[in-house]
């Protein structure tokens, strides 16, 4: 199994604040605080911020402490606290599809591939936990930030073009079925990787059983692999058969008119 980085840490930023007079600076000998670290900084605040108190509760002062940046420099970036929002919605989706990009799935065969995929999604969410917190609070806000925000529709493309690539060759070598829609597949990858992420506290309750537990996870690693890839190379026309097959059986008491 594949090793993958764990999340940055976001209280490692100690950059000095911005000074807003270039004759000052020049006086104290401090030299003029590069723009992409700033920008890096406010986004790795704003992101523990937003993950930890949600849009609503969210204060823009907190991440200009934590940042150790200047108020109106946040401003001059980001342009309010919802251009804020967006900036680090787009800065973990482009984290997400940039280490998904750096798996190569097109120089691996297609089970290894589809396999590598599966495995690198559950790693990501289990170590990036902040992050579901912070998709969460964009579920409830109706993904209306996201569909602002054409960079993150233009992330997306090129997984679903490499999942249909990975599914064009195992179909051509017999390996996959042929009726598997690209979107669909990732959808069922996801949400076996992210489900016991997200409720992992109230099915432990439920189950009295600890859902971070290690060996729980290897066996739930294992589990979605299994169903992923079982269902995958599944005959096609057996599922189907099978499909029907229940309908049919399903009222037996109900007869045609």
């Amino acid at each position: 199994m594949r090793e993958y980085p764990g999340p940055g840490k976001v209280d490692a930023v100690t950059e000095t604040t911005a000074q807003t007079s270039p004759s000052r600076t020049t006086t104290r000998g401090r030299r003029p605080r590069d723009s992409a670290l700033t920008k890096e900084a406010i986004l790795r605040a704003a992101t523990f911020e937003f993950c930890h108190n949600g849009l609503g509760g969210a204060r823009v002062e907190a991440i200009a402490q934590r940042a150790k940046a200047n108020m109106r420099l946040l401003y001059a970036y980001f342009g309010d606290k919802n251009g804020l929002y967006i900036a680090v919605l787009e800065d973990v989706y482009t984290e997400i599809r940039a280490a998904e990009q750096r798996l190569k799935l097109d120089d691996l065969e297609p089970i290894a591939a589809m396999s590598e995929l599966i495995d690198f999604t559950f790693t990501f969410f289990g170590q990036h936990q902040n992050y579901i917190a912070l998709i969460n609070t964009e579920n409830l806000q109706r993904g209306r930030n996201m569909r602002k925000s054409r960079k993150i529709a233009d992330l997306t493309l090129p997984l679903v073009a490499s999942i249909e690539s990975i599914l064009r060759r195992g179909v051509a070598a017999g390996l996959f079925r042929s009726d598997v829609d690209p979107i669909q597949l990732y959808v069922s990858i996801t949400a076996m990787s992210y489900f016991h992420v997200s409720n992992r506290y109230t099915l432990s309750a439920m189950f009295d059983k600890d859902l971070g537990d290690s060996d729980w996870l290897a066996r739930r690693r294992e589990h979605a692999q299994d169903m992923i890839l079982t269902w995958l190379t599944a005959a096609a026309g057996e599922r189907k058969h099978k499909s029907a097959g229940s309908k049919a059986t399903a009222r037996p008491g109900k007869t045609s008119r």
